[in-house]
């Protein structure tokens, strides 16, 4: 007998698609085509920026399909892996296209085993399997690829491959200062919203988490990259970073409006902890 996910998000049209459309500036075909599906990942990854500031307002993230409308469309917010990817998986059913959730284990930074934290989807048409995934913060695919080991798709400023030497495990790499660089891992067995529930619960509380004591903002275009990591704020432009310290509460709230179009009330006020000696997890 097949498990049966004890709270699945079947309400698909909890999402209003137009205003999704609208928030991402996309006003093409709505046709379950791996053109569309192109289009629609390059527009959500420029358009809504990767971030995990709700964590450092002391607010709980919820994954259930009329928050993240409220959040990231109606409040043009941003949000994290599994925000993003949960909201574009919604749209893409309601378009026609057929989607696999699935979730990996980062692996950037570490050769270490760590908990499933990343969310991830298989969009499958005509029976091509499409690696798809708007919430890897700045290494995201600017756009899906074929679920084939070892082609490799050349993306803007970035190269990217799959590999599928470790058994059931696919690996996403990409190539970077010349070197083939693991991104995240994953097996293609379905997932429940109850296991994206758990892994997000953990990376948005635990206290080894580097998202609980690491305030971060990236938004990406295929010239532009920013990266707001606590009160440092690099942009990256053809290649060229630029560094800039930010001094007070007030400037913060500016960057985040002028930088990533994340408006919040004035006299806001984000916590971010000192991280912890040992970090157990480096969640997307």
């Amino acid at each position: 007998m097949d498990p049966v996910d004890p709270a699945p998000n079947v309400n698909i049209h909890a999402i209003d698609v137009d205003a999704y459309l609208d928030r991402i500036g996309y006003s093409g075909a709505r046709t379950p085509t791996p053109e569309v599906l192109e289009q629609l990942q390059f527009c959500h990854l420029t358009r809504i920026p990767f971030e995990n500031l709700d964590i450092h307002l002391g607010r709980p993230i919820r994954l259930d399909l009329a928050s993240l409308q409220a959040k990231l469309v109606g409040r043009r917010r941003g949000g994290y892996c599994f925000e993003q990817n949960t909201l574009f998986a919604a749209v893409l059913e309601q378009l026609g296209f057929t989607v696999t959730r699935l979730s990996g284990r980062v692996r950037l930074g570490t050769d270490r085993v760590l908990p499933r934290t990343h969310m991830l989807l298989n969009v499958t048409i005509e029976q091509t399997h499409w690696l798809t995934d708007v919430g890897f913060g700045g290494e995201s695919l600017f756009r899906p690829i074929p679920m084939v080991s070892g082609r490799w798709f050349e993306q803007h400023d970035r190269t990217f491959r799959l590999n599928d030497d470790e058994g059931p495990w696919w690996v996403l790499q990409s190539l970077i200062e010349g070197v083939w660089t693991n991104l995240y891992a994953f097996t293609l067995e379905p997932q429940f919203d109850v296991d994206y529930e758990v892994a997000s619960y953990y990376t948005s509380t635990h206290p080894d988490s580097r998202f609980v004591h690491t305030l971060t903002v990236q938004s990406r275009t295929p010239d532009v990259r920013q990266t707001l990591h606590n009160r440092d704020l690099e942009i990256k432009r053809n290649g060229q970073a630029t560094l800039r310290a930010i001094d007070d509460h007030d400037e913060l709230l500016s960057v985040l409006t002028e930088r990533f179009g994340l408006e919040f009330p004035p006299g806001t006020r984000f916590q971010a902890p000192a991280p912890p000696m040992t970090v157990d997890e480096h969640p997307s």
